[in-house]
């Protein structure tokens, strides 16, 4: 509990005491939670909503393929979601994991920072109801509450919020037969908001698995990432930007620097 005093001044330029009012912090009550981290928008956009619900974050957890050490369908290297945590400054828990046994190594990796004092698991989905049925059962495996922040949320309001908030995102995969090279290292932003809203049959947060993105900055950062190089690669139908070289930079430097194409 923390007092706060309102001080008023006499008539003889002493101070006194006008009203003492009480506010309770509710820091011992907030209720700590993990929250999943592919290092993209959906993700990162939960965990900041559920900040803002309350919610107080001990981790991020993020799984790698065991093969590549990226993450599945955003391809981003395991070291670039190291510098998102850093860039964050929270714990991150990372797994690598394998098709076979991804749902126990998903849970093995949580079970790393789960506590007695542990909520809930934080997740990213939108819409879609096989996902969320999954996400509610590895959390009451586990004991835990599965916190949805972005359930039900229409998809232009999500990207609106992110890009309000001052987040900023890029796209690092595409389907190639839906989105082609062009989309490959775009910002998401306003411009970004209105060119996918204006294509048919494409979910407007890539919920379908049109897109992926990854992270750079925002207001749960406390240093932004700066990528110095990166490609864009086409692999099978699937075009992907391949961050090869970036480092932490400070808040007053840009996050963006010349990249190759």
């Amino acid at each position: 509990m923390l007092l706060v005093c309102s001080l008023v001044e006499a008539s003889d330029g002493s101070s006194k005491v006008a009203h003492i009012s009480s506010i309770k912090y509710n820091l011992l009550t907030m209720k700590n939670v993990i929250a999943t981290w592919s290092g993209g928008k959906d993700s990162c956009f939960a965990a900041y909503k559920a900040t803002q619900q309350g919610y107080n974050l001990t981790h991020i957890a993020n799984t790698v393929s065991n093969d590549y050490r990226r993450v599945r369908f955003h391809g981003l290297k395991a070291e670039f979601i190291q510098a998102q945590a850093q860039a964050i400054g929270i714990p991150l828990l990372q797994q690598e994991t394998s098709p076979e046994r991804y749902e126990a190594e998903f849970k093995s990796n949580l079970c790393r920072g789960l506590s007695d004092d542990t909520h809930g698991v934080v997740f990213g989905d939108i819409h879609l109801d096989d996902c969320l049925a999954w996400a509610k059962k590895v959390s009451a495996d586990l004991g835990v509450e599965a916190i949805e922040p972005l359930w039900h949320m229409p998809q232009e309001q999500i990207l609106s919020e992110f890009i309000e908030a001052g987040f900023q995102a890029m796209i690092v995969s595409t389907q190639a037969d839906i989105l082609g090279k062009e989309w490959i290292g775009r910002i998401i932003d306003r411009s970004f908001l209105e060119d996918i809203g204006r294509l048919p049959n494409v979910d407007a947060c890539g919920e379908n698995g049109e897109y992926h993105s990854a992270v750079i900055n925002g207001p749960l950062f406390e240093r932004h990432i700066e990528i110095t190089k990166a490609e864009p690669v086409l692999i099978g139908n699937y075009w992907f930007y391949d961050i090869q070289e970036f480092r932490l930079a400070d808040a007053a430097m840009s996050p963006i620097a010349s990249t190759s194409s």
